[in-house]
């Protein structure tokens, strides 16, 4: 689940992040009574979770009140990432001596947190790791034991920062793994962590990914999902306890287990196909949870066929295939249809597949190039 930069500034605060203050603001009024308050120059900012907001015209620097309102009409009628713009933050403008990077994600190979560092801050990390991998530093975190102070000066020193500035980077440093833990995070970031002209740091923006699987335990951030930001599939499958993302391509994919719906697309490319979506019934998919599934899948107009690919360990695969038997017939669309099913009572599966007259395959390969075949 993303979070919204004004409610990633908060937790960002909360930990001891210094984090400039701001409003958030739904109309031009309120963005110029905002910067009326903080007196200008300021920093409109849209509230989008995509993506690119500043090369979408998302962010503007404004230096008077007409400004202000000129520019939060502007970006209030912006549509970014497919997401219409519906607030907008504003902050008081930093003059900026320096651009850092500082982010926190999960090293799964290291079975540690990794923080991330760069000199190169304001620009996609992404392309800084492309164009020049050696300008990232990295620290691993035991996410128990925190990051120690000799790490985060060390990193500090790294950075080209002195003085005071190490100081208060080791308590930014730290705060920023302390959020990331807090909330059950999957990213952490602040691009770009500012060096003002006084010499001071500043977290000038922020961004928060949690993990879904720990929003049971998480009551709060729960409570900052944007139901606007989700299409009304996400939301119907997150109802029905489905985990489905829309995708670009023409065979949809309905599979139990996140690990075997991820080998699923892959096989489907590997003929020549593309997914249509990611969508993973979870273990114990009974009729309800499978109609709903087959439902989602074809409101889409581009798919052409339906791969379902059920390895059963503790779900048994008789009930699913019950279960893709029954939705069927209560669906009154109808395409190709291949299923594969494998491990707990297979056979039985597989014979009431048959009678229901829907061939089943064993074969991962063999199901994924009949599908793709289908969808040609």
């Amino acid at each position: 689940m993303k979070v919204h930069e004004c409610d990633a500034r908060e937790i960002f605060r909360r930990h001891g992040l210094p984090v400039p203050d701001w409003r958030v603001a739904a109309t031009a009024d309120d963005v110029a009574q905002a910067a009326s308050a903080f007196g200008c120059p300021v920093v409109i900012k849209a509230q989008v979770l995509a993506g690119g907001r500043g090369k979408a015209g998302g962010v503007k620097l404004v230096y008077s009140l007409e400004e202000a309102a000129e520019a939060a009409t502007h970006i209030l009628a912006l549509n970014i990432g497919g997401e219409p713009v519906r607030r907008v933050l504003v902050a008081p403008a930093v003059d900026i001596a320096r651009e850092l990077y500082l982010g926190v994600v999960i090293d799964r190979t290291a079975q540690s947190l990794v923080l991330m560092a760069s000199a190169e801050g304001g620009v996609d990390i992404e392309e800084v790791a492309a164009t020049n991998p050696s300008a990232i530093l990295r620290v691993n975190v035991d996410p128990l034991a925190g990051l120690a102070d000799w790490e985060a000066r060390q990193l500090g020193f790294a950075l080209g920062l002195s003085g005071s500035q190490v100081r208060q980077f080791v308590g930014i440093a730290q705060g920023l793994v302390e959020a990331f833990v807090d909330v059950d995070a999957s990213l952490a970031e602040v691009n770009p962590l500012v060096v003002d002209d006084a010499g001071d740091l500043q977290a000038i923006d922020a961004k928060l990914n949690i993990d879904d699987n720990a929003l049971g335990r998480q009551g709060e951030i729960e409570q900052l999902r944007d139901p606007h930001e989700e299409s009304e599939a996400e939301q119907r499958a997150r109802a029905a306890g489905l985990s489905y993302i829309k995708l670009d391509g023409t065979i949809g994919c309905m599979v139990n287990g996140a690990g075997l719906a991820m080998a699923t697309m892959d096989v489907i490319k590997h003929y020549g196909g593309e997914p249509a979506n990611f969508l993973d019934v979870g273990g114990g998919a009974g009729v309800e949870k499978i109609t709903t599934a087959f439902e989602l899948i074809l409101e889409d107009p581009n798919v052409r066929a339906v791969l379902v690919n059920i390895f059963a360990g503790i779900t048994r695969a008789d009930d699913v295939a019950a279960g893709v038997i029954a939705a069927r017939e209560r669906l009154t669309q109808e395409v190709p249809l291949v299923v594969r099913v494998a491990g707990t009572r297979e056979a039985e599966a597989l014979e009431l597949l048959e009678g229901a007259g829907i061939g089943a395959e064993r074969s991962m390969d063999s199901a994924a190039a009949q599908v793709v075949e289908a969808a040609r």
